[in-house]
């Protein structure tokens, strides 16, 4: 072959190439960043919409849905949802994939700001933004203090840690939950305001005007000029109380006439809390979150030096903690995968010093490995990848595959070097006997990785970094072989090698000088001949009763697919780890300190259990919190003694003993799941009283269904309201309307922010006119607000102040605490887990024929999304691949042995791994996932390399003039060595990743399982069943041949005779 004939004679220039390429790999690795997950971008558009105080059903009716019906006409939605909440209306697009996502955020700019005028007037212009799911925050920081009152915790957290810690390169933003920042409250005196005649919008308006610095320009003398402005800043929180509102009667009305200016806090929302031990400790919570496509350990690492310089500037009594750290997970991870390819590499080095017996053979066949695996960086770096789980998984779970060619060649030159041939002439004729077999072998594997690749769907994406790394290390390792192997062959004699077929009296001398090691090797070569010197006699019996063979093979084939269908299928493994969360909501219109006492309740539950280290509490965070939802973190003990999966078991149950909660059990948070329950239903129709009644029929469906863990619905019930019913005939009458109505109470309610006042430290509070506390608490002070109307009291010519009451009925009713949409239709979501035992797939079936049973009404249905539609989704995809990879596959193998029938021989062998794959998963307990489907996949490339070799050689006899079945018979026992030699080297290879040892284990393991019982059961079969069908395609080919030509045609030797046996290689 070209390639290794130029080595031969240049093996300095081959040596030089070896070295760029390591070099390339070096300098690349240093330049590539580092993180758990391959960073995707996902074509998701989101318009959130602010309308202070304005009820879910406002939010739905008068901004919700209006955006939606104006943005489904954008090109490329694949999903348009919504989610209307209290003064919140947040507007989901999720596009097809390949769609520009900046060219979309455009689009959906435009049309927004189209019907911006049909929207409310007071709402706050729609937020246009691209949504990554990868935006979770991957640190959580809390500041408390023993000494300090929250506020000031909150003024620090705002005003320094929070600008300081956005400041850092890759960090996106700082969420901040819990505390409760310092406001400046003017608290109106309603009976005041009726006595002067002020509105609060008045009060507002006298506030901006009087606190203000406004330049007024320069004045010139001489060489110098000046600024002149005009300082009217507010310094003491007091003097807001001076401030002239208008003018009654010749006197000024202040602020204090009308009001009570307070200097406290605002309306607390969320909260948070870290117990340690049986301690509660009130904190202000940082979550930090990156930017996406920065390094999350190198941004991790720069927040917690950031931490630790803030500790030193902040008061001694302010303490900063790292509550939860994604970078450790993730370093965890990260570092198992790289020990597993350590052990990988060393198992497959101990294999192929076992089977050769030689450390110089060990040596140029093992070379290959760290050359392949560190030039891998280098490609990895052109593409812009990062070291991730999925490109460390690619070069682990390759480490047996990219020393296969290796293996190969040196087997063949080493037979060769035993037949007598000179070091050069062994290594060029080896190479190139084998040559075109192993190119074969690794373009097919190649071809089996490239529709990975390009799979459709998020788990392309997911799996694209996988299938280039792969694919790019193998033809890196084919490259090595066809070059350094041939080269060092030639160039480094091995004396034992030359020694072994002749001469006894050396070899006897070697065994009684070899140490333990050698010893066991020439054991375990003794034992191997003389095992495969059965082989051919074997394979003899096979080729005599191919019927047997080939009912025996498909009985397996049936067999496997009696098991998989039985194993279940699940879209990801669960994982084990050190922490977890327990989501909880209260009942809807809870107030913030119930549901704070609630997570108490748990936080104090789950400190009781021995495994806990410590438990971290937060109310109301996030774009959808609300006061009565919470989440509590829970950090288990290092080297805790029971599972995660033990531990989320046994509280499941505990948990719902706790009175006024809802709990909900959620594990890590992935790429492949996002702490959200499995299942989810959703539940769509026209008219939202029926909807809710389906829904709950709904839910009642799926809590019957065997395996269903915490179901539970989006609709949780309605909230307590008060409905303001204005009469508009009445308030007509009095010169208002019911404009003038909302924009007395909103301001009053909700708190109306009038200006800003900076305190001598240069932090920044807001000034907000606002009802007192005391007087929000009854309907019976909402019938008694005044209300400025637009007429004069002829009595004084001041406004006419009405009572509330005399304009409008207020009353108790109830209202949706939120509102769901999608695809235009109103929507209740179902969601459930899954209990430890089942499959998610036979749960989500059971759970659709559940619903099926029920009927639900006409016009309404029920749509399965999340892990169960990216199950049903992936499946699709991963068949589309394996049946374009089988057809790559067959491409390879025609042009190669130049048939059309010879490939189907050879690719008999796919099936026949199936049953390996079902036998590993049901003595592993496993399921069918996505780790195990792209595994039966990386199989179909594997396995044909034993078919290939073993083929080919057949084909190469057969063109020296032997029988058939002597060529089948001589290839079988002659191949049988390397066959053996690289499924081994395989399957210990992937051992490390398959016993699931270290963090996040669980989710990589199934794959490397079914690929090592696909091995196993292929190449068994393999070894009879190829050369039988090989036989009968042979056959079929030549009984058509003598159809289509009217020439006799003389057939070949049948499969029962064999010619003398070459003299196999007996190793070195």
């Amino acid at each position: 072959m070209f390639l290794s004939d130029v080595s031969i004679k240049r093996p300095v220039f081959a040596t030089m190439m070896m070295v760029a390429l390591v070099v390339l790999g070096v300098v690349s690795y240093e330049r590539l960043a580092i993180d758990e997950y391959p960073d995707i971008t996902y074509p998701i558009v989101i318009a959130q919409t602010t309308y202070p105080g304005a009820s879910p059903d406002v939010m739905m009716r008068d901004v919700s849905k209006p955006i939606e019906e104006a943005l489904n006409t954008v090109q490329g939605i694949k999903e348009i949802s919504s989610t209307s909440l209290e003064g919140v209306s947040i507007v989901r697009l999720q596009f097809n994939l390949g769609v520009d996502v900046a060219a979309a955020q455009q689009d959906v700019q435009a049309k927004v700001a189209r019907i911006r005028r049909t929207l409310p007037p007071d709402i706050q212009d729609p937020i246009i933004q691209h949504f990554d799911p990868n935006d979770s925050p991957i640190m959580a920081i809390a500041l408390t203090s023993k000494e300090r009152p929250i506020r000031e915790i909150t003024d620090l957290a705002n005003e320094v840690v929070q600008t300081r810690l956005e400041s850092i390169p890759g960090v996106g933003g700082v969420n901040i939950i819990g505390g409760n920042a310092r406001q400046i409250r003017v608290q109106v005196d309603p009976a005041a305001m009726r006595a002067y005649g002020l509105s609060p919008a008045q009060l507002t308006a006298a506030l901006q005007r009087e606190n203000q610095e406004v330049p007024a320009g320069r004045i010139e003398g001489g060489a110098t000029e000046r600024l002149v402005r005009v300082t009217g800043r507010i310094a003491d929180p007091k003097s807001f109380a001076d401030i002239p509102v208008t003018v009654r009667s010749g006197t000024p009305v202040r602020i204090s006439d009308v009001a009570m200016v307070v200097d406290g806090a605002e309306d607390r929302r969320t909260g948070a809390e870290i117990f340690t031990d049986t301690t509660s400790t009130p904190a202000v919570s940082l979550e930090v979150l990156k930017i996406s496509g920065s390094n999350t350990v190198e941004v991790a690492d720069a927040v917690k030096a950031m931490v630790g310089e803030l500790e030193k500037q902040l008061p001694q009594d302010i303490r900063m903690t790292i509550i939860r750290d994604d970078s450790r997970r993730i370093r965890e991870s990260l570092a198992d995968v790289q020990v597993s390819i350590v052990l990988g590499a060393v198992l497959t080095i101990m294999i192929i010093y076992l089977f050769l017996n030689s450390w110089r053979s060990t040596v140029i066949t093992g070379l290959t490995l760290p050359i392949s695996i560190i030039s891998a960086f280098f490609i990895m770096w052109v593409f812009n990848f990062t070291v991730n789980t999925m490109t460390l998984l690619a070069l682990s779970l390759a480490i047996g595959l990219l020393i296969d060619d290796a293996i190969v060649v040196r087997e063949n030159i080493v037979r060769h070097l035993e037949m007598g041939k000179s070091h050069d002439d062994a290594a060029r004729e080896g190479t190139s006997e084998i040559g075109l077999a192993v190119m074969s072998t690794s373009f097919a594997v190649v071809a089996v990785f490239i529709p990975v690749a390009f799979m459709g769907g998020i788990i392309g994406k997911i799996f694209f970094q996988f299938g280039v790394t792969v694919a790019f290390a193998v033809l890196v390792s084919l490259f090595v072989s066809f070059t350094l192997d041939p080269m060092l062959s030639s160039k480094w004699a091995d004396p034992e090698v030359e020694h072994t077929a002749g001469d006894s009296e050396y070899m006897a001398e070697q065994r009684r000088k070899a140490n333990p090691v050698r010893r066991i090797a020439f054991a375990f070569n003794d034992r191997f001949e003389r095992l495969a010197d059965h082989y051919p006699s074997w394979l003899e019996w096979a080729l005599g009763h191919r019927l047997v063979v080939l009912a025996a093979a498909a009985a397996t084939i049936v067999l496997s697919f009696i098991i998989i269908p039985r194993l279940g299928f699940t879209w990801m493994p669960d994982v084990n780890g050190d922490e977890f969360s327990v989501g909880f909501r209260t009942p809807p219109g809870s107030r913030l300190d119930y549901t704070l006492d609630k997570g108490r309740e748990i936080s104090a539950f789950l400190m009781k259990q021995p495994e806990t280290d410590f438990t971290y509490l937060t109310v109301g965070g996030g774009f959808r919190g609300t006061p009565n939802q919470g989440n509590v973190f829970v950090a288990l003990k290092h080297g805790h003694r029971r599972s995660l999966f033990d531990i989320q078991a046994d509280l499941r149950g505990k948990l719902r003993q706790i009175p006024g909660i809802r709990p909900t059990i959620a594990g890590q948070s992935t790429i492949f799941s996002r702490g959200q329950q499995p299942i989810i239903v959703n539940v769509q129709g026209p008219e939202a009283s029926r909807l809710k009644i389906a829904a709950a029929r709904t839910l009642d469906a799926v809590k019957s269904v065997p395996g269903v863990a915490e179901p539970n619905s989006s609709e949780d019930g309605d909230i307590p309201q008060l409905d303001v019913r204005v009469d508009r005939q009445e308030a007509w009458r009095a010169g208002l309307g019911v404009g003038s109505v909302a924009s007395t109470l909103q301001p009053l309610f909700s708190g109306q922010r009038a200006t800003t006042w900076e305190d001598p430290q240069g932090f920044s509070h807001d000034v907000v006119v606002v009802f007192p506390d005391s007087l929000r608490t009854s309907a019976e002070n909402v019938s008694s607000l005044p209300v400025a109307s637009s007429f004069t009291d002829s009595r004084n010519g001041l406004p006419s102040m009405v009572p509330l009451s005399q304009v409008a009925e207020v009353r108790a009713g109830v209202g949706p605490q939120q509102i769901e949409r999608r695809m235009l239709e109103q929507q209740v979501q179902i969601r459930a887990g899954v209990l430890p035992g089942y499959a998610m797939g036979d749960v989500a079936t059971a759970v659709q024929k559940a619903i099926e049973s029920i009927g639900l009404p006409p016009g309404y249905h029920a749509v399965f999304t999340g892990d169960v539609q990216n199950l049903e989704e992936t499946k699709g995809y991963v068949l589309s691949a394996l049946l374009l990879a089988v057809v790559f596959i067959y491409l390879i193998l025609a042009s190669l042995f130049g048939s059309f029938l010879q490939p189907l021989a050879i690719m008999i062998a796919l099936p026949l791994s199936f049953i390996g794959v079902a036998l590993a998963l049901l003595v592993t307990r496993g399921n069918m996932n996505v780790m195990t489907m792209i595994g039966i996949i990386m199989l179909m490339g594997l396995v044909t390399k034993n078919g290939i070799l073993l083929v080919d050689f057949a084909n190469q006899l057969r063109a020296s003039g032997q029988a058939r079945g002597a060529a089948l018979l001589s290839a079988g026992r002659i191949r049988l060595r390397p066959i053996i030699m690289t499924t081994v080297a395989m399957i210990f290879g992937m051992m490390p990743l398959a016993l699931a040892l270290g963090a996040g284990a669980e989710a990589r393991a199934p794959m490397a399982r079914a690929v090592i019982g696909g091995l196993i059961t292929s190449t068994l079969l393999t070894l009879f069943v190829v050369p039988v069908m090989y036989t009968f395609l042979d056959d079929l080919g030549s009984w058509v041949s003598a159809r289509l030509v009217s020439a006799p045609h003389e057939t070949r030797g049948d499969g029962g005779t064999h010619a003398p046996l070459p003299e196999p290689a007996a190793g070195d």
